[in-house]
């Protein structure tokens, strides 16, 4: 087992008397479920209507990046997957779909199994013991890839006040992955890159906005989020040991994510400068939901001081992405 400055994860994110577990963990809350939350009556009635969920996964290579993502937001679904050919600094193939009710299932665990199938794209996650298989099947995208996920993986895990009631995300990364990615013109070994993923669970208010940044390689990695979620998730990863960070602060322009971004967090474990590449980028406006998401795929360079020894690290060329996402859902 990695050792840690966090305690160890709850079974649970709700305790017996009905009051969420709040704090960030190492480990995994093996039951995701907001069943036992006490809640005022209004809140209770409508709280179907909040829960959102998700899991996200990234894969790094020092050629490309692919992200790919399946989202429960109650009332409606979504799915994107996409690769970034870092050599042309395009976005080399891409394919997303919204759906009804139901067309996203996500089993109430992290890093579980997944499914969303719409038309002409399906994703999948299974989970198989320490093995998460990941598929994608699209016109032109298809995916197949074999996710290490051991036991003792260093996963970070936060449960937190939110915009509306409470969240709760898991995090973890620099997992072994092995398989390909095929746009039909190229074909991408994933051997030799590093996977990343998100599996979060929450009651959210129906407009929601954060600005995110996530990186891993083995000696290095961090999650940082301002928004809903506040500093509950912010973490770094330091030669396998999983860490609190403070807030995080993001200097970018939003009408021009391509520039570079500043990311630095109060207690001066991180100060960050992100140079993107280039990004992904979908906006979408319903008439009951809108969705403005922008992700930038680049590299990180700056120095990280580790929390307890206060021994200070440069960071170079760490490949990664930012976000900028609102949400009304």
């Amino acid at each position: 087992m990695e050792s840690s400055s966090l305690p160890p994860a709850p079974a649970r994110l709700v305790h017996a008397r009905g009051v969420p577990a709040f704090g960030m963990y190492q480990g995994r809350i093996e039951t995701l479920s907001w069943q036992r939350l006490k809640a005022p009556t209004a809140k209770r009635l409508t709280r179907r209507l909040h829960h959102k969920r998700w899991q996200y996964a990234g894969i790094a290579h020092t050629r490309f990046f692919v992200g790919l993502a399946i989202v429960d937001a109650g009332w409606t679904s979504a799915a994107f997957a996409y690769l970034f050919d870092r050599d042309t600094r395009q976005v080399a193939a891409s394919a997303s779909a919204n759906g009804l009710p139901g067309t996203a299932r996500l089993e109430s665990r992290p890093f579980g199994t997944a499914r969303f199938r719409h038309r002409r794209l399906t994703l999948d996650w299974a989970r198989e013991g320490e093995r998460l298989v990941l598929a994608v099947d699209a016109p032109g995208l298809c995916l197949a890839a074999h996710v290490h996920l051991p036991a003792d993986a260093p996963v970070m895990a936060a449960i937190a006040p939110a915009n509306w009631l409470a969240h709760s995300t898991h995090k973890t990364g620099a997992l072994e992955i092995s398989g390909f990615v095929d746009t039909g013109r190229a074909r991408y070994s994933l051997d030799g890159a590093h996977a990343s993923l998100d599996a979060s669970d929450g009651l959210l208010a129906r407009n929601t906005a954060w600005q995110w940044a996530s990186a891993h390689r083995p000696d290095i990695g961090f999650n940082l989020q301002a928004g809903f979620m506040g500093d509950a998730e912010n973490a770094l990863w330091i030669d396998g040991e999983l860490f609190r960070a403070g807030a995080a602060h993001f200097t970018f322009e939003q009408t021009d994510p391509m520039r570079p971004w500043t990311i630095r967090t109060d207690d001066g474990c991180l100060d960050l400068v992100f140079t993107p590449e280039g990004m992904r980028r979908e906006d979408r406006n319903y008439w009951l939901a809108a969705s403005r998401y922008v992700q930038p795929v680049g590299t990180f360079s700056g120095t990280v001081v580790h929390p307890l020894t206060g021994a200070r690290r440069w960071v170079e060329g760490l490949t990664g992405v930012t976000e900028d996402h609102a949400s009304r859902w």
